[in-house]
């Protein structure tokens, strides 16, 4: 079940600790979900495109190696926030997109991106 917090009360409740049904601090979840160099960026890089192929995240995400791709995709999908579509064609290829639960932290790259334009030059 999911729980809603207005600002004030989560500005309240914060300095005690907000656990999830099972126990789990909800922002600690996420953030080890979303750790790692590459794993914002190829969501973001999904809220600016969806689906979009392999080879485009590849070009769109300098520095960026196919292996840490494919693995950074991978656990990707296996936390649920994009799913892969691989299309049998000649020549096959593979289309990610971002889910339900991945179109959800929207609002939170919004709030990066408020952010960045108030305290980023």
């Amino acid at each position: 079940m999911a729980i809603s917090l207005t600002y004030e009360e989560w500005i309240q409740r914060v300095k005690y600790g907000i656990y999830t049904e099972a126990g789990n601090c909800p922002v600690t979840s996420l953030l080890i979900m979303l750790q790692g160099k590459w794993k914002f960026q190829i969501i973001y890089e999904m809220c600016i495109k969806s689906p979009i192929r392999f080879g485009e995240l590849r070009k769109n995400i300098d520095g960026i190696t196919n292996t840490m791709l494919t693995s950074s995709l991978r656990e990707l999908e296996k936390d649920g926030l994009i799913s892969r579509i691989q299309f049998n064609e000649i020549p096959p290829h593979v289309e990610y997109s971002l889910t339900e639960k991945g179109t959800a932290l929207f609002p939170v790259f919004y709030a990066m991106t408020k952010w960045g334009l108030t305290y980023i030059p």
